[in-house]
């Protein structure tokens, strides 16, 4: 996912335990740069990933980036 390019929308799960924590995702999404990005499938066994969180980690590093943050539960 990192050597993407040029990519338009991204979504990025980040539902502990099964894939990324917000920090590793944020990470991700700087590296390969989407115009837009999508946090989804962010409710775990023991509750809700911080999409803020991965929000302000992306933003504070690359403002570029539209993090976009929808009500999916």
């Amino acid at each position: 996912m990192r050597q993407l390019k040029d990519i338009d929308v991204a979504f990025i799960c980040m539902n502990l335990l099964y894939t990324m924590t917000e920090k590793s995702a944020a990470s991700a999404v700087l590296d390969f740069k989407p115009k837009k990005v999508y946090p989804y499938h962010y409710r775990g066994i023991k509750g809700f990933s911080d999409v803020n969180a991965f929000k302000n980690e992306v933003n504070s590093k690359n403002s570029d980036i539209k993090v976009m943050l929808l009500n999916w539960y």
